[in-house]
């Protein structure tokens, strides 16, 4: 049938929250009303009064992933619409935010040990219902969400998400968490919630065909985009998948932390991030095209903008049957639950799993085990690591988990026993607090102290006390953010000079001198083992 068409194998099919790369904390209502005032409204006021500092902020190296809208000092007319849109549209939000901050002071000024029930009085009005007065051991006042509930309120913003879909031709795009996306000539808007299946049959078409007529009624295209969204589609077949039917246990590196695992029988991919392809690369790397057409378990290790990207899990959804996320605690505000989370935008088969938590299928065994670090000494739950086991072959995923206490590794290792292979970050500088949750603060914090308090994963030291613990006989250095795919989510660019590449150098000469097989992977990369490990 001449309607039948496919997905150009480079169409980006791009979540927005109010016209804004959308991410963990623009999904959950309280981090999203902080980010809506401590971020966007911030960026946007800056950029309306200096678009000239912006525009050279951008184009400065040392100023990579910094709070800077890059649009090369243009375009100010329309940032301030969508500024004046935001104060319109989210003023029950940044209400919320007010409340926040409200709350806040009362209790540090009002709660000094004796019971908070008096307190609930003087619960901001918008806010009662919504949260619990707690004091901790030390009698140190703060209160939690009733998340859920949350979920159910006008705080859960859906009006708020929107579908940006356009063709990319190279791997180069602005730094997500700073500037908007503004409307184009060649790209098509769609505001639809995240959770609309429509997006489903959008996304299968990129492997199977289905009528252009039927899929451009159903996403309801205007008639002057129309054009542009015929141009999304092709006739062409994309390359055919095929199926692993190996005897071997097949990992593939994807990118950063994006690990895809299979056997003949089973699928698992960790934390993905897939990239495109139809346009000219210089970096080799697998895509969707390289994916099973059923991926049995997602695994997710934490709640970061380059670990949970909606832009790759979305499409994912309509062939993801479980996904399985770190239970989180219930109800602080820089812990945002990521069962609700996922349930809210759509996705139906979402498995919590704690610490020490095994879920066991065929002859498969996906164990939880502890994440320490990387979150800037805050009380944050929803981070977890990863042991995947077949037979008796163990894949260990560390992620960023920061071996800043070994002998938290080594206990582990003493119930779980040694690993095959282990996977483990070194992005070791690491950005600080504010970089990432600034916007959850309700008082600014002294720069020393904020300077110390880094997103940073183990250095040499750290990530050889990992390899020591595990007896691992191999050791693959992994989610350094240097795929020029994965820049405007990392805002990484490292040289031979950089510190993570120092450090994880260091860590690969030690496991080579110890009869290790390890490598720092980039691109594209294909391990197959078996009882021989053959690479």
């Amino acid at each position: 049938m001449q309607d039948q068409v496919y997905l150009k194998p480079n169409l980006v099919i791009e979540p927005l929250f109010d016209n804004w790369f959308a991410w963990g904390h623009l999904i959950s209502p309280a981090t999203s009303a902080m980010n809506i005032v401590g971020r966007h409204l911030k960026i946007m006021n800056s950029y309306v009064k200096a678009p000239s500092v912006h525009a050279a902020a951008v184009k400065n190296p040392k100023m990579l992933g910094g709070p800077f809208i890059d649009y090369n000092g243009e375009r100010v007319d329309e940032i301030k619409k969508l500024r004046d849109k935001t104060l319109t549209e989210q003023e029950d939000m940044i209400k919320f935010w007010e409340a926040v901050n409200e709350l806040d002071k009362i209790l540090k000024s009002k709660a000094k040990g004796y019971s908070l029930e008096p307190l609930y009085d003087e619960v901001p009005e918008i806010l009662k219902g919504y949260v619990e007065l707690t004091y901790d051991l030390n009698n140190f006042p703060s209160f939690r969400f009733f998340e859920a509930l949350l979920y159910h309120s006008k705080y859960y913003k859906e009006s708020s998400q929107s579908i940006l879909l356009w063709l990319t031709d190279n791997d180069e795009r602005p730094f997500c968490l700073s500037t908007p996306r503004l409307e184009d000539e060649d790209k098509v808007h769609l505001q639809i919630p995240f959770r609309e299946k429509v997006l489903d049959q959008l996304s299968e078409m990129r492997r199977k065909p289905a009528s252009f007529e039927e899929i451009k009624r159903a996403l309801n295209i205007p008639a002057e985009k129309q054009d542009v969204f015929r141009s999304f589609f092709t006739t062409e077949a994309p390359k055919p998948y095929n199926k692993y039917e190996g005897d071997k246990v097949r990992m593939r590196y994807f990118g950063h932390a994006c690990i895809l695992v299979e056997t003949k029988d089973v699928s698992i991919l960790i934390d993905p991030i897939i990239s495109y392809y139809g346009y000219p690369q210089e970096v080799d790397r697998y895509s969707d095209m390289d994916l099973p057409e059923t991926i049995d378990y997602v695994l997710i290790t934490h709640n970061h903008q380059d670990h949970i990207l909606f832009e790759t899990l979305i499409p994912l959804r309509h062939k993801i049957r479980n996904i399985v996320v770190p239970r989180s605690a219930n109800g602080p505000l820089q812990d945002p639950n990521l069962k609700l989370m996922f349930n809210a935008i759509g996705f139906e088969n979402v498995i919590e799993i704690d610490e020490m938590d095994s879920i066991k299928f065929k002859d498969c065994t996906i164990t939880g085990l502890p994440f320490i670090g990387e979150h800037c000494d805050l009380n944050i739950q929803a981070k977890i690591c990863h042991l995947v086991q077949i037979q008796d072959f163990k894949m260990l995923f560390v992620a960023d988990s920061c071996n800043i206490e070994s002998k938290l590794y080594e206990k582990v290792r003493d119930v779980i026993g040694d690993v095959d292979v282990i996977f483990l970050g070194m992005e070791c500088d690491g950005a600080p607090l504010t970089w990432l949750y600034g916007p959850l603060l309700t008082e600014n914090l002294p720069r020393d102290k904020d300077s110390t308090r880094r997103l940073a994963g183990s250095n040499f030291k750290r990530g050889q006390g990992l390899v020591d613990a595990f007896k691992a006989n191999e050791v693959y250095v992994y989610a350094m953010g240097q795929e020029p795919w994965l820049e405007f989510i990392s805002s990484l660019r490292y040289t031979d000079e950089s510190n993570p590449i120092i450090q994880s150098d260091l860590l690969l000469d030690y496991c080579k001198k110890n009869d290790k097989i390890a490598e720092r992977l980039y691109g594209e990369r294909e391990i197959l083992y078996s009882k021989e490990p053959v690479s």
